[in-house]
């Protein structure tokens, strides 16, 4: 029989607090309350002490914190702005940024170090595209290229 409760519970965890907070209204022991739900009687002494100081609320779910950021709210509003300065702007040779450099620059302006496979989450965050440079030979020829992918590369595939 589900109690009201017990009925609004968002999982099965908090619908057992809840009906342990329940059965102790009505007058229950907590080692009868243990027995009844198959937990422990520390179990229950804990979830009674917690309603009793906080509320019923105590006992509902809670999405864990976690750790707070290291970039307050104010500075990672300020990256962008920094970023679109340009990376030529912080002594970086080429307008690229990398991860590399936007952990350097955010270590440098705001003190905080960040490892370089966390700043794509940063970057997301603030809308921001992490950019890689793209590596090619200096001997490079362009003009060479392009003729051989319209002269020579159609000459090289299958007929259909």
């Amino acid at each position: 029989m589900k109690t009201l409760a017990s009925a609004s519970a968002t999982n099965w965890r908090e619908g057992r607090r809840l009906r342990g907070w329940e059965l102790h209204q009505q007058g229950w022991s907590q080692q009868q309350i243990a027995t009844a739900l198959g937990v422990t009687q520390g179990s229950v002494s804990k979830w009674l002490s917690c309603a009793h100081s906080q509320g019923l609320d105590a006992l509902r779910h809670h999405k864990a914190s976690g750790r707070p950021p290291r970039l307050t709210t104010a500075q990672l509003a300020q990256l962008p702005s920094l970023l679109n300065q340009g990376a030529e702007a912080f002594g970086f040779r080429g307008a690229v940024w990398t991860r590399a450099r936007v952990a350097e620059v955010i270590k440098h302006t705001f003190g905080v170090s960040y490892h370089v496979a966390h700043i794509s989450r940063l970057l997301t965050r603030i809308r921001w595209s992490r950019q890689r440079p793209i590596r090619r030979a200096r001997q490079r020829n362009e003009a060479a290229i392009q003729r051989w992918r319209e002269q020579d590369a159609p000459l090289l595939k299958k007929k259909p």
